[in-house]
C-alpha cells in the first residue's frame, strides 16, 4: 500500500513534468511563430507617378526654377503588427545637395493593411543652379532627385506587445521637364 507521502511525491513529479513539458512546447511554438509568421518584413512603398505643379522658370537676370513635386505614396504593411509613427521630415536632394524638406505627419499603418499619403516638396532652383551638372540635366530634359526619410514609431502586435521600430525610406525621383511627369521609385527597410 502506498503512503500519502509517497502519493504526494508522485503527484508533485507528474505536476512538475507536465509544467516543464507545457513550458517547453510554448517556447518552441513561440520561436517557430516568430521566425515564420511574425518575422518582421520590410514595408512595400509604392510611389505613383504624378505631375509637377506650380512650375515657374526665370532665366534673366538670374536662373531660378520654382516648382512643387507631388508624391502619392502607398505603404503596404506586410507584417502582423501595426506601425504607428511620429511626425518626421523627408529630405529631398539634387545630386547630394539638400534642396527641400517635406514634413510627414504622424499616422498609423494597420497590420496587414495599406496606408496612402500625399507629400508636397517645394523645390527652388537657386541652389540647384550652382551645381555644374545642372545645365546639362536641363538640356536632357530630365532632373533626378533623391528623397530620404526616417520614421520612428512603435509596432503593436495583437494590441498587447509594443516594440520600438524605425523605417528608413529612400525614393529616387525622376522628373521629365518637358511633360512635367514625376516618376518615383521607393525602397524601405525596417529596424527594431
Amino acid at each position: 500500500m502506498e503512503t500519502p507521502k509517497g502519493r504526494s511525491r508522485k503527484c508533485l513529479k507528474i505536476c512538475c513534468g507536465v509544467t516543464i513539458a507545457v513550458t517547453f512546447i510554448f517556447i518552441v511554438v513561440s520561436i517557430v511563430l516568430y521566425f515564420t509568421v511574425f518575422k518582421p518584413k520590410d514595408p512595400q512603398i509604392t510611389a505613383h507617378p504624378t505631375n509637377l505643379e506650380n512650375l515657374h522658370v526665370q532665366l534673366y537676370p538670374n536662373v531660378s526654377i520654382n516648382a512643387t513635386i507631388v508624391l502619392n505614396l502607398t505603404i503596404n504593411n506586410r507584417n502582423y503588427g501595426s506601425f504607428k509613427f511620429k511626425d518626421s521630415i523627408a529630405y529631398v536632394y539634387y545630386r547630394g545637395l539638400l534642396i527641400a524638406e517635406v514634413p510627414v505627419e504622424h499616422s498609423e499603418v494597420p497590420a496587414r493593411g495599406s496606408f496612402s499619403m500625399t507629400a508636397y516638396a517645394n523645390i527652388t532652383g537657386g541652389k540647384m543652379a550652382l551645381d555644374p551638372n545642372f545645365y546639362s540635366d536641363i538640356a536632357t530634359g530630365h532632373l533626378n532627385f533623391t528623397s530620404t526619410s526616417i520614421m520612428h514609431g512603435k509596432v503593436g502586435v495583437l494590441k498587447i506587445i509594443k516594440v520600438g521600430a524605425k523605417v528608413d525610406s529612400v525614393c529616387d525621383i525622376g522628373v521629365n521637364i518637358l511633360t512635367l511627369e514625376v516618376n518615383p521609385k521607393c525602397h524601405s527597410k525596417v529596424d527594431f
